[in-house]
């Protein structure tokens, strides 16, 4: 297969709920959305959704790298293609990871055949922050049938800590299968701050504790890791096999995160995920900050890769979606139904984008 079309659509999704993180709330996901096609009719998608503090890269400068990466690859067979793209990835890893999965999907990839419908779980956000809010959407996400909550911290430890006591009474005292909580600080602690919150963490309900310090401070990470009741997970500090051995050698987690689009391609995602495995570490997967198409295929890889909650959620925040057929979402899980989804017409793809860039072979 040859390279006969790139089009590249620069989108601002609006978001229906702000995303809270600790380094502020997220109202819409800065997507550059790749499409590929092939000489003879083959067609694919890739996704990148840039976010500070997941990636080197700025809005700004991806779509410019996704530009550049475009003229230089039309005309290339696919093979060529993401060989040449991947030289790139440690520079741009997001930009580079939507060029080549779109490539990998257009190419056929046997990790995106779906021939059956498959059930993918997911994890729900616990978005409140004061009490009876953080009751009626506890309550609201077993209804419906997750199993797994995620609840941010990050902020003020001491009311990081006050807040998470009272979600894990409530827990407590719901009926029903237990819920599992996964907190996640997203590197807003300090050293300090994060040992002082460990200190009162109870292990109550608690699957892991992601990510409390700053990515590159692996020191801080394994002293939380020291005394902490619960499991530790790492996310924004592994970007691939060198980060991941590096975890496993410093015992500083026993859950490893990933996310496709740091990964490069499909392959090594896959790749990766058995990797953490043979180091003895449990492996998550999923990105809450991406839509349709990221969250699609991450679940695609999920569904044989690990065996817990994906956090592939992000296709729900904002409010369009980029399917012509929604992902559906049933009981907790996603539903992966035979066939590849398509993605709305371009007529209502360029309307979404703030630009579009087509470039020919």
């Amino acid at each position: 297969m040859k390279l006969s079309q790139i089009t590249l659509r620069r989108l601002s999704l609006p978001l229906k709920v702000p995303y809270k993180l600790s380094f502020g709330p997220v109202t819409a996901f800065d997507t550059i959305l790749v499409s590929v096609s092939g000489d003879g009719g083959e067609q694919g998608f890739g996704e990148a959704t840039i976010l500070t503090g997941y990636t080197p890269e700025t809005v700004d400068g991806a779509w410019a790298e996704a530009q550049s990466l475009a003229d230089t690859l039309r005309g290339l067979d696919s093979e060529s293609a993401k060989n040449h793209a991947l030289t790139r990835h440690k520079a741009a890893p997001f930009t580079v990871s939507a060029m080549v999965t779109a490539i990998e999907m257009a190419e056929g990839s046997s990790f995106l055949t779906i021939t059956e419908e498959t059930r993918v779980p997911l994890l729900a956000i616990l978005n409140a922050m004061d009490d009876a809010g953080i009751a009626e959407e506890l309550e609201r996400h077993r209804q419906a049938g997750y199993g797994t909550i995620k609840v941010k911290v990050g902020f003020d430890w001491e009311a990081d800590a006050t807040r998470l006591k009272f979600i894990q009474d409530r827990v407590e005292r719901m009926a029903g299968a237990p819920l599992k909580l996964r907190i996640d600080g997203n590197q807003g602690y300090s050293q300090a701050d994060a040992l002082a919150f460990t200190r009162r963490l109870a292990p109550d309900h608690i699957e892991l504790f992601e990510q409390p310090c700053h990515m590159d401070d692996w020191d801080a990470a394994k002293a939380v890791s020291d005394i902490s009741p619960v499991a530790m997970m790492l996310d924004e500090s592994i970007y691939g096999p060198a980060e991941i051995e590096r975890a496993a050698e410093s015992g500083a987690a026993r859950f490893v995160k990933l996310k496709l689009m740091k990964a490069g391609s499909l392959a090594n995602l896959a790749a990766q995920l058995t990797h953490i495995r043979e180091l003895g570490m449990e492996p998550v997967l999923g990105n809450g900050v991406a839509a349709d198409p990221g969250c699609w295929m991450e679940a695609c890889i999920a569904r044989t890769h690990i065996d817990n909650a994906g956090e592939m959620n992000g296709f729900l925040k904002p409010h369009q979606g980029l399917f012509v057929d929604p992902i559906g979402v049933d009981g907790g899980a996603m539903i992966l139904t035979p066939g590849a989804p398509q993605l709305i017409d371009d007529a209502a793809l360029d309307a979404l984008a703030q630009e579009t860039q087509r470039i020919a072979a």
